[in-house]
């Protein structure tokens, strides 16, 4: 498997300063968020509801940013760009498909790192 993240892990280290339990608790709530981002952003699809996709990307752009998962940021700055155009287009569900490999891709190397 190709790893989207490699420093992520570092990324990590560096922020739990050593701390092992906060270092857990940290892989965890940012496996949690990227849950929630797969999860949200399929509802917003479905429903055809933006707000719905925007509040899940506001609340989680920090934490990729923070861990330079720049390739979710990209692919979430290509949906709005793709929805303020063209709403849910033909051309968004394209989109959608290439968002979920790689939240699927970063769930999995998260989920590694949590045990």
């Amino acid at each position: 498997m190709i790893q989207f993240y490699p420093e992520l892990s570092q990324r990590i280290e560096e922020m739990a300063e050593g701390d092992k339990d906060f270092r857990e608790e940290l892989t965890k709530a940012i496996l949690d968020g990227l849950v929630e981002l797969k999860s949200k952003y399929a509802e917003g699809l479905i429903k055809k509801d933006q707000v719905i996709i925007q509040q899940v990307r506001h609340k989680l752009k920090p934490t990729l940013a923070m861990f330079d998962m720049f390739l979710l940021s990209d692919a979430l700055q290509q949906g709005k760009e793709i929805l303020e155009r063209e709403g849910f287009s033909s051309k968004f569900n394209t989109h959608f498909r290439d968002f979920e490999v790689k939240v699927n891709s970063a769930i999995e190397e998260v989920t590694k790192l949590v045990s």
